[in-house]
């Protein structure tokens, strides 16, 4: 429905999402980070005098605006996906829930903002559900911590920017180009990348910590579905998916490791593959340039892991640089597909005499098979290999590439945690493999602090080559070392710590779990 206004009465409105914006400043988590504070109220500031100058144009020039309600099936199906994701991760990752008051703070501002943005180019401004899934999308990718939230107004800021204002012809309508939440996460993932500051983001806990609820894959795969059934974009999630996971088993054939190391395809990645970068307008309308566009994206992905890693910089931006990339190139690749080269091999002409709706639920039920098939393998879901520490030790072990430098990284994090079992481990790895001897006489004094004894006994022979002794993990070790890439353990019975050693291929937790 649409509602005519004059210039006044609907500058009012965003006028009172920014009055939102300032109440947020008068929580007590806002006010007393000062950096915090003035992020919210420069923003607030921003807007008002925006308003007030969009106001003052209005008057003189008389202007009518118009404001229509629209409310798109697209967006509060991916807000309702994307909100779930975020309530479920956050039970088990609390930062989270703890930061819900500065995702509403987005929200609110992106109301404001998209309205005056609007509004200062035409006189029309459709309200909806647009601004849940952009906000949303952002951040289950990346946060900038409170001391740096600014920066979080201005990526969303141009998310919007970019939606607005760059636009083509798409099969002769105008539309953007680019994803309004993949492109401002692009821009400001190169920026940090460049700068060296990945640290004033939460990016590398929100990549590791969307593991921790059980059975996030099986989660992410059932809330993708009603997307999928109206939009037509299982293509795209299946081929990126099936794509990842082909090239994870060949990796794994080539050289007995893993290509991510603890998973076919990591969490935050197979999220990306549902959930940002399936956006219907932004993606080829052929079928078989959808799945061309989602092989792309599987593909980028292990690319930019391998660029990212061999370069020293953070991997998890993998899943974010390539996508306005794509997003440009879906004319080429709906040209490609329609082709006489390609067109035979394009899954639409399979099932033509299929309506749409039908030809998605055809789909869908390949892409249950296909997911449910890598379940059964371990591709997906809770208790792949690579998670468990005698996986790596074993690899080490048969001197497979990059295990052992694996094998050490996993080890000093649990002996940060404060596994005695894990600082021996460590030193024993330091003063074999590296000859720090220094190193490893302050990793197996540490594991000797922590009250595992042969560290004690290791760091007394540390200057003698050769003689370093390994032990089993003792009980109070176990709740560290055995949680793999999963939140921390709960339960801490005997029976319950040895059971899940056993699962995990621990030398003797069988038989100890057996007695």
């Amino acid at each position: 429905m649409a509602d005519n206004v004059t210039g006044s009465r609907a500058l009012a409105l965003p006028l009172v999402f920014t009055s939102g914006l300032v109440a947020f400043a008068f929580l007590d988590s806002v006010r007393q980070n000062p950096s915090l504070l003035r992020a919210f109220l420069g923003a607030a500031a921003v807007l008002i005098v925006w308003n007030a100058v969009l106001l003052a144009s209005a008057l003189r020039t008389g202007r009518t605006l118009t404001l229509e309600i629209v409310l798109r099936k697209q967006h509060y199906l991916q807000a309702c996906a994307q909100g779930s994701v975020l309530l479920y991760w956050g039970w088990y990752w609390r930062q989270v829930y703890d930061s819900a008051h500065l995702i509403a703070a987005q929200l609110v501002f992106a109301f404001a903002f998209d309205m005056l943005l609007s509004w200062s180019r035409r006189d029309t401004y459709t309200l909806g559900f647009g601004p849940f899934p952009v906000i949303f999308s952002i951040n289950l990718f990346l946060w900038f911590k409170p001391d740096w939230f600014y920066l979080q107004f201005l990526m969303v800021a141009l998310g919007f920017a970019a939606k607005e204002l760059i636009r083509w012809d798409k099969e002769g309508r105008r539309a953007h180009i680019f994803n309004p939440s993949s492109f401002p996460l692009a821009v400001f993932s190169l920026g940090l990348i460049l700068t060296g500051r990945s640290d004033l983001t939460w990016a590398q806990d929100i990549a590791s910590t969307q593991f921790y609820p059980p059975h996030m894959y099986v989660m992410l795969f059932l809330i993708a579905l009603p997307g999928q059934y109206f939009f037509g974009v299982t293509s795209m999630t299946m081929s990126a998916v099936v794509t990842t996971y082909l090239f994870g088993l060949l990796y794994h054939a080539a050289t007995g490791i893993y290509f991510f190391y603890d998973s076919y395809i990591p969490i935050a990645v197979f999220l990306g593959m549902h959930l940002l970068f399936t956006d219907p307008s932004t993606s080829p309308r052929t079928e078989l340039g959808r799945v061309i566009f989602g092989a792309l994206y599987g593909l980028s992905t292990i690319a930019l892991y391998e660029l990212l890693g061999n370069a020293g910089m953070p991997t998890f931006y993998d899943k974010l640089l390539q996508v306005p990339v794509l997003n440009l190139s879906i004319t080429l690749i709906d040209h490609a597909a329609r082709s006489k080269l390609l067109r035979a091999f394009d899954p639409r002409a399979l099932a033509q005499w299929l309506a749409p709706r039908q030809r998605h639920l055809a789909y869908m039920s390949v892409w249950a098979i296909v997911f449910a098939v890598m379940s059964a393998g371990q591709g997906v879901g809770d208790s792949h290999p690579g998670q468990w520490l005698p996986f790596w030790q074993q690899a080490c072990k048969d001197e497979r590439p990059y295990a052992c430098p694996y094998l050490e990284n996993v080890v000093s994090s649990h002996c940060d945690r404060g596994s005695g079992w894990a600082c021996n481990e460590l030193g024993i790895l330091q003063a074999q493999r590296e000859l720090d001897h220094a190193g490893a006489a302050e990793s197996m004094l540490r594991g000797c602090e922590l009250g595992f004894s042969p560290a004690c006994v290791n760091a007394n022979r540390v200057a003698i080559a050769g003689t370093w002794e390994g032990a089993p993990p003792t009980l109070d070790d176990y709740p560290i070392i055995l949680r793999g890439s999963k939140g921390p353990i709960t339960e801490r019975s005997r029976a319950a710590l040895e059971a899940l050693a056993c699962r995990e291929g621990w030398p003797g937790a069988c038989q100890r779990g057996g007695r």
